[in-house]
C-alpha cells in the first residue's frame, strides 16, 4: 500500500493543526505576560490604552518579610450574669462598644506556595466600658459605668493563605491564636475603676485582607476578628463584680499593614 506524503497528511488536518498552533502561541503569551514586569493593552489602532506593571515581582520569593501594623479596634465585653443577677435585681450590666488603637511589628516566614506564618508582636491601648444601670439598688446616684483600660502587650501567631496574584493585588485569609498580657491600668477616677479584671488573655483570632503591591512597600487592609476565651472577672465584694459570673473579651479590628 503506498504511503501517504507528509503533505497530504497535513492538508487532512489542517484544522486540527491549526488550532494547536493557535494555542501554543496564546499559551506562549500568557506565559510570556505573565513573566514581564510590564504589558500593554493596546487599542483596534495599536496605540497603547494602558499600561500595566507588575510591582514587586519577586516578593514572594523571599522566605521572611518584616513590615509594621496600624489598627483601630471596637472593644467590648460578652457578659453573663450570676444567679445573685436573677435573685437580687440589684443593677443590670451591659456592655458598651469602646474603641482602641495599637502598632504591631510584623514578622512573616513562608511556609509554601499559598502559606505564610505570621507574628505579629505589639502593643495596644485599649478601653473596655460596662454600663450598670440601678434596678433596687439603692442609693441610685452610686451606680457608675464601670472602665476597664490599659496598655496591653499582644503576641498573635496566624497562619495566612493568600490566593493567586492578579496584576497587583489578591485576596488572603488569615487565623490563628493571640496572647494578651495587660502591663499599666488606667485608673484616673477611682469610682469608676472598682471592676477589676484578668491582666492576661487568649483569643482566637480569624479575618480577611487584600495585599496591594506598590513599587516600593506592599499595603495590605485587613479585618480580623477577635474572640477572647477565659473569664477574665476578678470576683470581689462589690456591687459591680457580684452581679457578674463571666467577662469574655471580644474585638473587630482594622489593620493596615506596611510590609
Amino acid at each position: 500500500m503506498a504511503t501517504p506524503h507528509v503533505r497530504y497528511q497535513l492538508h487532512l488536518y489542517r484544522h486540527q493543526v491549526a488550532a494547536l498552533l493557535l494555542a501554543l502561541g496564546l499559551l506562549a503569551g500568557h506565559a510570556a505576560e505573565a513573566q514581564s514586569p510590564t504589558r500593554a493593552r493596546r487599542g483596534r489602532n495599536g496605540n497603547v490604552k494602558t499600561l500595566f506593571v507588575n510591582n514587586l515581582p519577586g516578593y514572594d520569593d523571599k522566605w521572611f518579610h518584616g513590615g509594621f501594623q496600624l489598627n483601630v479596634s471596637a472593644t467590648r465585653f460578652r457578659v453573663e450574669h450570676s444567679p445573685r443577677y436573677t435573685q437580687s435585681r440589684e443593677v443590670s450590666a451591659n456592655a458598651i462598644m469602646s474603641p482602641s488603637f495599637g502598632v504591631n511589628f510584623v514578622g512573616d516566614a513562608r511556609l509554601a506556595d499559598f502559606f505564610t506564618l505570621r507574628f505579629t508582636p505589639g502593643v495596644e491601648f485599649s478601653n473596655r466600658r460596662i454600663e450598670y444601670k440601678p434596678l433596687s439598688y439603692s442609693p441610685a446616684d452610686s451606680i457608675k459605668t464601670q472602665e476597664v483600660g490599659g496598655t496591653v502587650l499582644e503576641f498573635p501567631l496566624l497562619l495566612k493563605f493568600h490566593s493567586e496574584r492578579r496584576r497587583n493585588s489578591r485576596m488572603y485569609l488569615i487565623a490563628g491564636a493571640k496572647a494578651s498580657v495587660s502591663v499599666t491600668n488606667r485608673r484616673q477616677d477611682p469610682e469608676t475603676s472598682v471592676l477589676r479584671t484578668a491582666g492576661t488573655d487568649y483569643s482566637l483570632e480569624y479575618g480577611v485582607g487584600m495585599d496591594l503591591f506598590y513599587p516600593f512597600f506592599k499595603f495590605a487592609p485587613e479585618l480580623r476578628f477577635s474572640h477572647g476565651l477565659p473569664n477574665v472577672l476578678q470576683n470581689n465584694s462589690d456591687v459591680y463584680s457580684r452581679n457578674l459570673q463571666r467577662l469574655r473579651t471580644n474585638a473587630v479590628t482594622l489593620y493596615l499593614n506596611f510590609e
